[in-house]
C-alpha cells in the first residue's frame, strides 16, 4: 500500500458519523477527503474555468420564496408524477458516467435506493456497470430511464435502444449538448487507468488516449454530426418517449416542442460542457414565458415536460425550479458524493435528508402538495442578473476545490 493510500485509510477512517452529516453538502465535504485523487477529480470537474458549474448553484440563490401563511399544513405530500409515472419526490436520479470509481457496486447503489424511496434513476450510457446488471438490480416494476449518446455508428446506437426499449425502460434521453467534450481541466490532469465502462468495451471502442483523463478516455465514439432530423429515425426504431438532454435555450426548446418531442432537460452538462453556458434554472425560467407567447402553453404541463438539472444542493432548489414550472429535477453529483462516502447507507441518508427538507419547506411556504407550489411563491426577477450580491453559501464554497494551473516539479536549493 502506498503512503498516499495508506494516509487516505486514515481519513476513511476518520469520518464523521453518518448521524452527524445534516445536508448534501456534507457528503461532498467527507467525498473530497477520502475519495482516491483520480475518481474526485473526474466526479468534480467542470469545463474551462468553471464558472457555468459555480453559477449553476449560484442562480438559485437568486430566486427568493413568497410564502403562503394561515394555511392547514398538517399533512404536505412532495409525490409526483414524472412523464406518467409516479415519484415520491420531484426528483430523479439523473445520469452520471463510471460509478465504480467512487464505490465497487457503483450506479447498482443509486439502484436499490431508488426502489427503497420511490425515485425514478436514469441509467447512463457510461455506467461503470453494464446496462442489464443494473436493470436486473431493479425491483418488480421499478421505472428507469435511460440516458443516450449517440454512437457514430448508428447500428450499434440501434443495438442500445432496442435492448433498452425490451427490458422495459420507460422513457429515452438524448443528450444532446457534447458534439465535442469539455474540457475539464482537473480531470485532464489525471491519467485515467480504471475499467472502460461497459458499452464502451462492448463496441470495441477502448484504445483511445487515456492519458487525458477519464472522460476524455471514455467518450471519442460520440457522433458530433447529430441534428434535428435525425430524430425521425428515433422514432422508426422505439416508440419509448423522445426527450433531449442538454436543451440551453428557448428557441431550441421551442423547436421540439413542434416536433412533437415528450420533454426536453434544461442543462448544461454540469458545467462540464460549455463555460459561460447560463444555468438550467434560469433557461426554465425563460423558456416557460417564451412557450406561453409563442404557443400558449402553462407548466407544468403533462404533453411536454421540462427538466432541469445541475447546482441543486436543497431541496428548496427543486421547489424553486417547481414553481417556475419544471416537472422534476435531476441530481447526480451529490448522490455520488453520497454513496462513495459512506456507501449504500450514504445514499439512503441523502435520499432522507430530501425528503426531510421537503417536508419541512413545503409547510414553512404554505404548500400541502406539488400542485399547489406556484409561480406566486417565488420572486425570480433577477435571475438573468448575473451580477448581483447575495450572502455567500458557505458550505458550497467551502467544498469548492479551486483550479490549479500548471506547477514547476520538486526543485531543489541551490544551497
Amino acid at each position: 500500500m502506498s503512503e498516499e493510500e495508506r494516509a487516505r485509510q486514515g481519513r476513511i477512517d476518520s469520518r464523521p458519523r453518518l448521524s452527524e452529516i445534516l445536508n448534501l453538502h456534507d457528503f461532498e465535504a467527507v467525498a473530497r477527503q477520502v475519495m482516491p485523487e483520480k475518481a474526485w477529480a473526474y466526479y468534480s470537474s467542470a469545463a474551462d474555468d468553471e464558472i457555468t458549474h459555480r453559477e449553476n448553484h449560484a442562480a438559485f440563490h437568486r430566486i427568493w420564496f413568497r410564502p403562503r401563511i394561515l394555511r392547514d399544513v398538517t399533512k404536505v405530500d412532495w409525490s409526483t408524477r414524472i412523464l406518467g409515472h409516479r415519484s415520491s419526490m420531484p426528483v430523479y436520479i439523473t445520469a452520471t458516467a463510471l460509478g465504480k470509481l467512487g464505490h465497487p457496486d457503483g450506479e447498482l447503489n443509486l439502484t436499490r435506493a431508488a426502489a427503497k424511496h420511490g425515485l425514478i434513476q436514469m441509467i447512463p450510457t457510461l455506467a461503470s456497470c453494464s446496462f442489464d446488471e443494473i436493470v436486473d438490480a431493479a425491483d418488480a416494476g421499478q421505472v428507469l430511464f435511460f440516458q443516450l449518446y449517440v454512437n457514430k455508428d448508428r447500428s450499434i446506437t440501434k443495438r442500445i435502444v432496442e435492448h433498452a426499449e425490451s427490458r422495459g425502460i420507460k422513457a429515452l434521453f438524448i443528450t444532446v449538448d457534447a458534439p465535442q467534450l469539455g474540457r475539464r481541466e482537473k480531470d485532464m490532469r489525471q491519467k485515467f487507468d480504471a475499467e472502460d465502462p461497459s458499452e464502451v468495451s462492448k463496441a470495441g471502442q477502448g484504445n483511445v488516449d487515456r492519458s487525458q483523463g477519464a472522460a476524455r478516455a471514455i467518450s471519442s465514439f460520440i457522433d458530433p454530426g447529430l441534428r434535428w432530423a435525425d430524430l425521425d429515425w428515433f422514432r422508426s426504431i422505439t416508440k419509448m418517449p423522445l426527450i433531449l438532454k442538454g436543451v440551453q435555450c428557448w428557441e431550441d426548446t421551442l423547436e421540439a416542442y413542434d416536433r412533437g418531442l415528450a420533454g426536453v432537460v434544461l442543462s448544461n452538462h454540469g458545467g462540464r460542457q460549455l463555460d459561460f453556458a447560463r444555468s438550467g434554472v434560469e433557461v426554465l425560467a425563460e423558456v416557460v414565458a417564451k412557450l406561453k407567447e409563442k404557443r400558449g402553453l402553462s407548466f407544468p404541463n403533462e404533453r411536454f415536460q421540462l427538466f432541469v438539472d445541475g447546482g441543486v444542493r436543497r431541496a428548496t432548489d427543486v421547489i424553486k425550479a417547481v414553481a417556475l414550472g419544471a416537472t422534476a429535477v435531476g441530481i447526480g453529483r451529490p448522490f455520488l458524493y453520497a454513496y462513495s462516502s459512506y456507501g449504500p447507507d450514504g445514499i439512503d441518508k441523502a435520499l432522507q435528508i430530501l425528503h426531510d427538507e421537503f417536508e419541512m419547506n413545503m409547510r414553512l411556504l404554505g404548500a400541502r402538495t406539488i400542485a399547489e407550489i406556484v409561480p406566486e411563491m417565488v420572486d425570480a426577477s433577477n435571475i438573468h442578473t448575473h451580477v448581483v450580491p447575495v450572502p455567500m453559501d458557505n458550505l458550497y464554497e467551502g467544498n469548492y476545490e479551486r483550479l490549479l494551473g500548471a506547477r514547476l516539479g520538486e526543485v531543489k536549493s541551490k544551497l
